[in-house]
């Protein structure tokens, strides 16, 4: 019984995040000790229901040597009173038999008694630490599914912010190139169209002034 009793103390010492942490698989880690710990009450269960069977036996035996100790105590005063002391001595004897019977029993009943009461309460005990570890069972199965799922969308983020983060940023570099070079083409485009304009007007004007001067002329020699 101590040693099963010093088996869950000693889990509940431990420092549980250490053990989860080195563990494969912590969540299986968490269940499997709570097994354990099933598995030590229902030792302990069956040691305590051995030793209150014990402590029963022995009461009944102490009870039954006090009753037959009353019944030859009666025995020896009936014969005293027929005049029979060869019988009230055979019954004497067998009193004080059963009375040294009784004493001797009073030892081991009295620490079967005492083992009982301790057992009884580690038993209590231990069924505490048990009803305790399956509440902090399902907390701490929770927290390790969360601490993953929170680890899970972490490693995602920073995996998108090093790859397509990166890409988006270095295809946005080349619209914005692309988008500046149509600019200045449009820009260029648009100087070489308004000097050829520019040309034009002029040349046009030329024109106008000989036909002018023609005119003028033909006009003179009449």
């Amino acid at each position: 019984m101590a040693g099963i009793f010093a088996r869950i103390t000693d889990i509940f010492k431990a420092n549980i995040n250490d053990i989860l942490d080195k563990a494969e698989d912590p969540e299986k880690m968490i269940k499997q000790m709570v097994i354990e710990m099933e598995e030590a009450v229902n030792k302990a269960t069956t040691a305590v229901g051995s030793a209150i069977a014990n402590e029963k036996q022995l009461e009944r035996q102490h009870k039954e040597k006090q009753k037959l100790i009353g019944q030859w105590q009666q025995r020896a005063v009936k014969a005293v009173n027929a005049g029979r002391d060869d019988l009230a001595r055979q019954a004497l004897e067998k009193k004080n038999m059963f009375e040294k019977a009784a004493t001797d029993l009073e030892a081991p009943l009295a620490e079967a008694q005492k083992t009982a009461v301790t057992m009884r309460s580690q038993l209590e005990q231990l069924k505490a630490k048990l009803d305790e570890a399956r509440v902090r069972q399902g907390t701490l199965i929770a927290r390790h599914q969360a601490a993953k799922a929170k680890k899970q969308i972490s490693s995602s983020l920073a995996g998108i912010g090093d790859g397509a983060f990166a890409n988006f940023d270095k295809y946005e570099q080349k619209v914005l190139q692309v988008e500046s070079e149509a600019e200045a083409m449009a820009e260029i485009a648009g100087d070489t169209t308004s000097l050829d304009d520019e040309f034009a007007k002029l040349e046009a004007g030329d024109s106008v002034e000989e036909e002018l001067a023609l005119l003028k002329a033909a006009a003179e020699n009449k």
